[in-house]
């Protein structure tokens, strides 16, 4: 078969195929023999209708259908590896000539990965974030442990207040009616927490342990439920019981508490230091991110379309393995956000087209600085990550080829990127 790769504008190719009429008979023959048995013709055994009989019923094109299923594919997959094509792209049949003693031609379109160029990927101006720890840092993160420390306890003795946590039914209705989902029995709501629809929480202050209150509120224009979205509803509340918080006094014995230190002032100071640890673990996310935003300004590439909607395939495909962890799936998801899958596979469409310009640029850095892993690299990687997840058979996923590509393209990705961020300006 003669095979001509014939590129086109961005980053477009035509794969041309021709097989001379005498292969193409056949493969013609080879089809209807492979095929016998599946022709049915009266007055003929199965697997025994001459193929001159077969073609007169059926029509000449259901071998030609067979030939095309039986060719077509394996055709352009050696044509892909034999051009070393880096294929981005779902493929497009084209028959362009199809008959008896003529030559079959076809021709698939596809796209191919583009190349792409980064002027002055060194020196990234980013923000100097500060990392210096102040008074008001350790009293906030006190005051959460305090929080976190908290005793509930149950109060009878007066009215329901912003901070409480009450323990309540309720019902609701719109335009007289109940509707689907609005309804709890003995609910554990915090007031004030936002938790309701405006209004809700703030009608509740000051109701008494065992009183019933009506509750009017609207529900807000883009509220999820379309059905409700806008609607003036009464909700029928009772309240069981009123709990509080009694948070600890911040002292030596809440030191002792909460920390393995004796006194308050040497706590103090390890939390300074916690403090000074995380915020300089987030300065460096958030210079490292500035770094990639501003790297893929820089990425100069022509994507063809047909990239970014495989792109955005594959993130569809993320989405739904991540929801399938919490039992959901792409629809319900979906459906609870009020879109359809083409309306968010429209939304992706830029993130995607960020993924790729980040990927291509990145391949071209490690061209140009000629980043390289060695087997060494990968063997300690491999068992690094079969360490943390527990898995005590390292020799087998140390000899498979999948996983040790996959860790390659990893621990080239990381490198390369440490070539971006280590070389940042800060400003």
């Amino acid at each position: 078969m003669n095979v001509k790769v014939e590129k086109k504008e961005n980053s477009k190719v035509e794969i041309e195929f021709t097989m001379d009429k005498k292969q193409f008979e056949e493969e013609l023959e080879k089809a209807y023999k492979q095929n016998a048995k599946k022709f049915k013709v009266p007055g003929f055994r199965a697997g025994m209708v001459p193929r001159a009989i077969v073609e007169q019923t059926y029509g000449e094109s259901v071998l030609y259908e067979f030939v095309i299923e039986n060719t077509v594919d394996d055709a352009y997959r050696t044509a892909v590896v034999e051009n070393n094509l880096e294929i981005v792209s779902r493929p497009e049949l084209d028959i362009k000539q199809i008959g008896k003693d003529k030559d079959f031609i076809f021709v698939v379109n596809v796209c191919v990965k583009p190349e792409a160029t980064v002027k002055d990927y060194k020196g990234i101006e980013v923000k100097k974030v500060s990392t210096r720890v102040t008074k008001k840092d350790v009293e906030a993160e006190l005051e959460k442990i305090r929080e976190k420390n908290a005793r509930i306890v149950t109060v009878e003795d007066r009215e329901l207040k912003n901070g409480d946590i009450s323990i309540i039914d309720f019902e609701g209705f719109t335009d007289g009616k109940a509707f689907e989902g609005g309804k709890a029995e003995n609910f554990e709501l915090t007031i004030g927490s936002g938790q309701f629809i405006p209004g809700f929480e703030d009608q509740m202050i000051g109701m008494k342990v065992d009183e019933q209150r009506d509750i009017n509120v609207k529900f807000p224009e883009e509220y999820h439920a379309k059905d409700l979205a806008g609607k003036d509803a009464t909700f029928k509340v009772k309240l069981h019981e009123i709990k509080e918080k009694v948070l600890p006094e911040i002292d030596d014995e809440f030191a002792k508490d909460v920390s393995e230190f004796d006194n308050l002032e040497d706590y103090k100071k390890d939390l300074n230091k916690k403090i000074k640890a995380d915020k300089e673990n987030h300065a460096k996310m958030d210079m490292e991110q500035e770094a990639i935003d501003k790297f893929i300004e820089k990425v100069e590439v022509n994507i063809p379309e047909e990239m970014i909607d495989s792109e955005v395939d594959k993130m569809v495909e993320e989405m739904n393995a991540n929801l399938s962890y919490q039992g959901l799936n792409i629809d319900q998801y979906l459906q609870y956000m009020g879109t359809t899958l083409d309306e968010y596979k429209k939304q992706m469409r830029d993130q995607a087209q960020r993924r790729i310009k980040l990927d291509l640029g990145l391949e071209y850095v490690a061209k140009e600085e000629k980043v390289e892993v060695e087997d060494k690299d990968i063997d300690e990687k491999i068992k690094e990550l079969a360490a943390q997840y527990g898995n005590k058979d390292d020799d087998s996923l140390l000899k498979n080829e999948n996983a040790r590509n996959y860790m390659k393209q990893q621990l080239v990705y990381e490198k390369t990127m440490k070539v971006i961020t280590d070389n940042v300006v800060t400003k």
